[in-house]
This record gives structure tokens, C-alpha cells and sequence, in this order.
């Protein structure tokens, strides 16, 4: 299976327009332009993204639909280049009708293990770790 992205410069500084295959667009920029996300963090959002899509999924064919989900991604990367993160953390906030620890748990770890991308391609350089609260109500 193929995919294609294509970025484009904006010439005034270090800003960047990336588009997916679907004509779906995101801005790039380095800290200093202040103005869009930096790409080593939106590579967090994409693993955040990745197995969101998945909990959600797999959440749903369990019969225990969310009506809530929030994940914090906290990162340790390299102090030298190329900076490389070698330790990330995902801490799922979760709410819905019939949630269980047992069903949230079994969720995240085969998103994390088996169905989500971004995760397969990081796990070789960085540890991937996770945690999960479920919310009353």
C-alpha cells in the first residue's frame, strides 16, 4: 500500500504546507516562526492521532462508545542531534458508558501493539509507554 504526502515551502522564512493524500493540510514551522506546529512534535500528535483512531474503533465494536478522549504525549529526546526521541508517554484521559479498566487497557496495547503505523515505525528508536484514567459520569 502506497501513500503520498507533498510539502511545499513558503518562501518568507521556515514555514511549511504539508498535504496528505486526501487534500488534507497542516502547517509546518521551526519555534522561532511562531506559526504552525513543529514537525518533531507533530510526529507526537500523529502517534497520539494514530491510536486514538484505534481506541476509538475498537472501544466502539466492544459496545463501550466514548463520549470523551483526550491524550497528553510527554517526550524525552536526545540532546544532540539529530535529537532523537528515545522515551514517549501517552496518557489517555477516557470517558463513556461502560468503560472498564480491563476493555481501555486491551485497546490501547493493540492499537499500540498491532494496528497503529506511526507506533510500528517509532518503537524501534523510542520506548513507547502509556497510561489511562477513565472518567465518572
Amino acid at each position: 500500500m502506497a501513500t503520498n504526502t507533498v510539502l511545499q515551502w513558503i518562501p518568507d522564512g521556515k514555514r511549511f504546507v504539508s498535504t496528505d493524500s486526501t487534500g488534507h493540510s497542516v502547517i509546518l514551522s521551526t519555534p522561532d516562526e511562531n506559526f504552525g506546529m513543529k514537525p518533531s512534535e507533530l510526529l507526537l500528535s500523529a502517534l497520539a492521532g494514530c491510536t486514538s483512531v484505534d481506541v476509538v474503533e475498537i472501544l466502539a465494536k466492544k459496545q463501550t462508545p466514548l463520549s470523551h478522549l483526550e491524550v497528553q504525549v510527554s517526550a524525552e529526546q536526545d540532546a544532540d542531534p539529530p535529537w532523537a526521541f528515545r522515551k514517549i508517554h501517552m496518557t489517555f484521559t477516557l470517558k463513556g458508558e461502560g468503560l472498564t479498566e480491563k476493555n481501555v487497557q486491551q485497546a490501547i496495547k493493540l492499537s499500540e501493539e498491532k494496528y497503529c503505523s506511526v507506533a510500528a515505525t517509532v518503537r524501534g528508536v523510542a520506548e513507547i509507554t502509556y497510561s489511562f484514567k477513565i472518567l465518572e459520569g
